[in-house]
């Protein structure tokens, strides 16, 4: 990839997929932690127990937000803490590049 503009910056793409029932406490949480704002889709899939985790009723969103590694690390540790152990609740995190960068920092 060629260098950007100079107002591009790398920050981190936090995913994760839960039961539609968790959405709003999720939120709370990755807004608490210090994102600035996400996206939130329907989501379907199955998973490692071979049961199809969107058969929960209501389904299952995807929330993607762009953050800062800080901020990432804030939403992982709580997602270790209150959702991994009770909830069937995925989460991956890559590292992205984004232009207007002071929007996420």
């Amino acid at each position: 990839m060629t260098a950007g503009p100079s107002d591009f910056g790398s920050v981190t793409c936090l995913t994760i997929v839960a039961e539609s029932v968790l959405e709003e406490r999720l939120l709370s949480v990755i807004e608490s932690c210090g994102a600035r704002g996400w996206t939130v889709s329907m989501a379907q899939g199955h998973g490692p127990s071979h049961h199809g985790v969107s058969g929960i009723e209501g389904g299952n969103v995807r929330v993607e937000t762009l953050v800062t590694e800080e901020v990432a690390a804030r939403i992982w540790g709580a997602l270790e803490k209150d959702f991994f152990p009770h909830y069937a609740v995925s989460a991956w995190a890559y590292d992205v590049r984004v232009a207007r960068m002071a929007r996420y920092s």
